[in-house]
């Protein structure tokens, strides 16, 4: 007797951008199994699938006082990593959900509890975090102090760029000319250097004004992309601590601008940015 196939697994989502960073928001708080490697796989892949930079999981909260906890996943599974884009695009759907109610709450994401404030005409601010310079924790190895401007040679090029952690690692190279910069050669090189074991992603970045820097990030897992929150804290930080630009500056991506704010050294970054639903959808596995 031939087996009984099993019913398809329907699952729902909701497709958002933040900065043209486009994710999949998929609601686990319901006991919905979370997705594995394949299925990541599946729904990422922009010709039969879905498409998206990143899939997030909204899941229960992990610390007190919390509306909802958010995990970040590649096309190829979870990662416990920040995503300064999806942050704000989850507080969007939890304030929709009817879940995050006033104008001011906190969200958990995988590197610890955001402050967010909900702004006119869609946008939010999260509060990101100090910025962590310290090579032990980009992580980066090779370097026992933090160095205004690290240098590699890969493949015969000289690079020198800035390191931080946003909670994910960021190398930020400093260019004339970011609408020409070699953004798809030099990306995955450093990507795959030794010196970041975790890979990293690598912001291109050029300085316009004290109050304006234009940003291109070649994100891990992903590719260039429109636009990265936490990459364009990152420039804005190492831009800030090289005294290039001002405390309050906007970053502009591909995608749209993101303001980012950093009174000192020793206080949390903050960065602001708008946040767009796309559709729903079902996906049938």
């Amino acid at each position: 007797m031939a087996e009984r196939a099993h019913p398809p697994v329907k699952l729902p989502f909701t497709k958002m951008h933040g900065a043209g960073n486009d994710f999949v928001v998929i609601d686990l708080r319901n006991g919905q199994p979370a997705p594995d490697a394949e299925q990541c796989r599946a729904i990422g892949d922009r010709h039969t699938g879905v498409g998206y930079d990143q899939l997030l999981t909204v899941e229960p909260p992990r610390t007190p006082g919390a509306v909802a906890t958010y995990r970040t996943w590649n096309s190829d599974g979870p990662t416990p990593q920040q995503c300064g884009n999806g942050g704000r695009c989850i507080a969007a759907w939890l304030v929709r959900d009817g879940s995050a109610t006033g104008d001011e709450f906190v969200l958990d994401s995988p590197v610890g509890a955001h402050a967010v404030t909900r702004l006119p005409g869609g946008r939010f601010r999260v509060v990101m975090g100090v910025p962590d310079f310290s090579p032990a924790h980009v992580p980066m190895q090779g370097y026992d102090a933090v160095q205004g401007e690290y240098v590699l040679t890969v493949d015969s090029t000289v690079i020198g760029f800035g390191a931080v952690s946003m909670g994910n690692p960021h190398a930020v190279i400093e260019v004339e000319d970011v609408q020409n910069a070699p953004v798809a050669i030099i990306g995955p090189l450093l990507q795959a250097q030794p010196a970041f074991p975790e890979s990293v992603n690598v912001g291109f970045a050029q300085v316009e004004s004290r109050q304006r820097v234009r940003l291109r990030v070649y994100e891990r897992g992903a590719g260039e992309t429109l636009a990265c929150g936490s990459g364009a804290c990152a420039a804005a930080a190492v831009m800030m601590r090289r005294g290039y630009v001002d405390r309050d500056v906007v970053i502009a991506l591909p995608g749209g601008e993101l303001r980012i704010q950093w009174p000192s050294d020793e206080a949390p970054l903050s960065m602001s940015g708008p946040t767009a639903f796309v559709f729903e959808g079902e996906w049938t596995a």
